[in-house]
């Protein structure tokens, strides 16, 4: 249990080793804890805003966070400091290292006047001139905001998913829309997480579902149905397992709404869609999931504050499934 932020948990992320956990919350400083004893490291302090995001590159030299104050920070996570601050002309929703660490992406929201748009920076020696430098790329989204993205094989593609349900692959290339998934949700994508190996990806809606979607073509190829709003759902790395966390929005929740079970983690299998277990925890809705690169743990962030971090016993490496 890892008690430090005073809001509600936006966002959680491992590193890639596994070692190091990182938290943003509506208190305006991202955290990072020693994950295996939840011991916390330090925080991140500069941001005027709520965090709505925050990504950490494959080497755990930089972090970049996304808030609020219409800021994106790019941290180096040793010193605490900030490389780069780069404003925007609303918060921004979503950001995101590309694998090779050599660029970065984050999108903004539709807010006071200004659609919704995804930019693209290099950040390979970044520093404070950064905020002057234009970005590589900026695609305006016309249609419906993102709410959620991931990078693409290769880091050639970036993948959104929005406000609407929608779910598109975009070629930074030729800087357009590739892929379009269609309708296979109804309702707006709160998170999306990718399979170990990138070839599929996990979502997450308000639409009361998860589903598996393939991460070059957009097909669905399973969906996870549950009764209330999925804020989060995460793809175990070594187990064909889904993890699903949710609840109802913040301003619905009741008193009784944690006996009821409404707060629970929800595994489900891969590839059978069966509900097998449930894991309790949380006093409000949990909002993002990750599981341990090493898949014996995983992290709940929960509206209440708290991040959660759970190991596995051993009956849970059994193949319940036979």
């Amino acid at each position: 249990m890892l008690q430090g932020h005073e809001r509600s948990i936006t966002q959680i992320k491992y590193n890639r080793e596994g070692d190091l956990l990182f938290s943003c919350s509506k208190d305006q400083k991202p955290n990072v804890w020693y994950s295996l004893n939840g011991e916390r490291l330090g925080t991140y302090d500069g941001h005027q805003g709520a965090v709505w995001c925050l990504d950490v590159d494959w080497e755990t030299r930089k972090l970049i966070t996304g808030a609020g104050d219409m800021t994106t920070k790019i941290w180096d996570v040793e010193y605490g400091t900030v490389i780069a601050s780069i404003a925007a002309k609303s918060s921004v929703r979503t950001c995101n290292f590309s694998f090779s660490g050599n660029q970065a992406a984050y999108s903004t929201d539709k807010a006071m006047g200004q659609n919704c748009e995804l930019f693209i920076i290099d950040v390979r020696n970044a520093d404070s001139s950064l905020s002057e430098q234009a970005p590589t790329l900026r695609i305006p989204m016309v249609e419906s905001k993102i709410t959620s993205m991931l990078w693409g094989p290769l880091d050639e593609t970036i993948i959104t998913g929005h406000d609407n349900g929608n779910i598109a692959i975009w070629d930074i290339r030729k800087g357009q829309k590739v892929v379009d998934s269609g309708s296979d949700h109804t309702a707006g994508i709160n998170d999306m997480q990718l399979s170990k190996d990138g070839t599929m990806f996990v979502t997450a809606s308000k639409d009361t579902t998860a589903k598996l979607f393939d991460s070059e073509s957009l097909m669905c190829l399973k969906t996870y149905k549950t009764e209330r709003p999925v804020n989060s759902a995460a793809i175990s790395p070594i187990l064909d397992h889904v993890v699903l966390g949710g609840g109802q929005d913040a301003m619905e929740v009741t008193t009784t709404s944690t006996k009821a079970g409404k707060f629970d983690s929800r595994f489900f299998h891969l590839i059978y869609e069966e509900e097998f277990a449930r894991l309790k925890g949380h006093f409000g809705p949990i909002n993002s999931l990750a599981f341990h690169p090493d898949g014996k743990s995983y992290a709940s962030g929960g509206e209440d504050g708290f991040v959660r971090v759970q190991t596995f016993d051993s009956t849970y490496f059994e193949n319940i499934f036979e």
